[in-house]
């Protein structure tokens, strides 16, 4: 019994461990973007409803691209 909570306990501290690192690497990302009003927006892809690849670059010259972020959209919160 005391081996399956040694485990349990050392799996969870694993996944807290990941879990630090992961946001320790958006954190940089994010400082590392120095964007301004009017700058091109470097190339992305993104799913689409019928899950397929979709990049900005498609659409470069062809059409307005807008894109926007619900908060909390179909979370339930």
């Amino acid at each position: 019994m005391k081996r399956i909570v040694a485990a349990v306990v050392g799996l969870l501290l694993l996944l807290m461990l990941a879990g630090q690192f992961s946001a320790a690497a958006q954190e940089d990302a994010i400082a590392k973007t120095n964007l301004k009003v009017g700058d091109v927006a470097p190339d992305f892809t993104l799913l689409a409803n019928d899950w397929k690849p979709v990049k900005l670059s498609d659409f470069r010259g062809k059409k307005n691209v807008i894109l926007a972020f619900y908060v909390l959209a179909f979370t339930g919160g």
